[in-house]
């Protein structure tokens, strides 16, 4: 006899959910949020810009893993659960729209629709979870412990800009601490597929990003060998950056993952995808500022702060990325953190050089490690 679902239970995933047409629709707003940051930051480069731009993006991407980890356990081929993403991202669009506002007087624009998306989230997954005891009590945990980061925002957004960064900087650390203790527990169960599927497609979203931002650029200038040559590196930077992550270490993330505990499986998903993938992806942007800035200046030789935001940008995707495999399988990538190495110092004394030796060092780095890993790596 065929079972009987709940209302309830027919909101909960099946075990071989992979990513929805609603979530890529989500991520579109979040496409924008990327894409206005990485303009914001490189308009106003400077010490200031770069704090306030990784609190703003925090706070966005902290709204974005949490709904990757509601509609984990969610069914998003049913109603109910479509219409709550699609309700959270006509909120996101105001929030992504918003960002310039994050350090003005109009912030509430910005703080206001960032707490709606939290708890439309949070319920969301508490909803789900209602007939799993223990992954609802893990949830419910989560959810509590989170009220004080979202109070530390909008505290934040009461106060003086130089103030608000002091009080965004305790919600961060706050959010951390309620993903610690909460992560502690044993109730959570995730699906492998579809968390590392729905990160690796904001990989690729960040990625797009900065092709987006290259593309921009040259379109506004005049047609010279300069641009067209830093143009072609920085494209071939993007496909190397993507083949390194894409080659192989989506899949051993995803593969390792499945075989993790269920004890364990929130300890890790928040260590390996949810923290690392942060700066990981702020190293992306990084690289797409770099890019914003040779690109508009094709002529220019490579400064100090163009330098830094490309060669830490480098550094920060390719060793996060190799955090992420070790948290994950303890498999630490000796070749690739001696190569990211060898760049940095490179990029350093590629200062006041033309951008294309930077763009060399950086795609020969990639082309390096890619080649070392290819048959080392992917089936560990």
């Amino acid at each position: 006899m065929k079972k009987i679902l709940t209302p309830v239970e027919h909101l909960v995933s099946p075990d071989e959910q992979g990513a929805d047409f609603v979530e890529l629709f989500f991520d579109l707003v979040f496409v924008f949020a990327i894409t206005r940051i990485t303009g914001i930051t490189a308009e106003h480069f400077s010490v200031i810009s770069v704090v306030q731009s990784i609190l703003i993006f925090w706070l966005i991407w902290w709204g974005w893993t949490q709904f990757t980890w509601a509609l984990n356990a969610a069914n998003t081929r049913i109603a109910e659960v479509r219409m709550g993403v699609l309700i959270a991202t006509a909120v996101a669009f105001v929030l992504a729209a918003s960002i310039s506002e994050a350090f003005s007087d109009k912030v509430m624009w910005f703080a206001i629709p960032y707490v709606i998306i939290r708890v439309l989230g949070l319920g969301l997954y508490i909803r789900v979870t209602s007939n799993h005891k223990d992954q609802q009590s893990a949830a419910t945990m989560f959810a509590v412990l989170s009220i004080t980061g979202l109070a530390a925002v909008i505290g934040g957004a009461l106060v003086s800009p130089s103030q608000r960064i002091i009080w965004w900087l305790a919600a961060i650390a706050l959010d951390l601490m309620a993903s610690g203790i909460g992560g502690r527990s044993d109730g959570f169960k995730l699906r492998p597929k579809h968390f590392a599927e729905r990160h690796g497609l904001i990989v690729i979203i960040a990625l797009g990003e900065s092709l987006i931002v290259a593309a921009s650029a040259i379109d506004i200038q005049e047609r010279t060998q300069a641009l067209l040559v830093n143009g072609g590196l920085a494209v071939l930077v993007t496909c190397l950056l993507w083949w390194s992550y894409f080659s192989w270490i989506n899949e051993h993330l995803e593969e390792h993952f499945a075989k993790t505990k269920r004890g364990e499986q929130g300890r890790v998903a928040r260590d390996a995808y949810s923290v690392m993938h942060f700066p990981l992806i702020c190293g992306i942007i990084g690289i797409a500022i770099g890019f914003e800035k040779i690109i508009s200046h094709p002529h220019d030789v490579l400064s100090l702060p163009v330098a830094l935001a490309l060669g830490g940008g480098y550094v920060l995707f390719v060793s996060f990325t190799a955090a992420s495999v070790w948290r994950m399988s303890k498999l630490f990538l000796v070749p690739r953190m001696l190569i990211v190495l060898m760049s940095a110092i490179g990029i350093a004394f590629s200062v006041g050089q033309p951008p294309a030796v930077a763009f060399a060092i950086i795609a020969t780095g990639l082309t390096a490690l890619i080649f070392i890993e290819w048959k080392k790596c992917r089936h560990s």
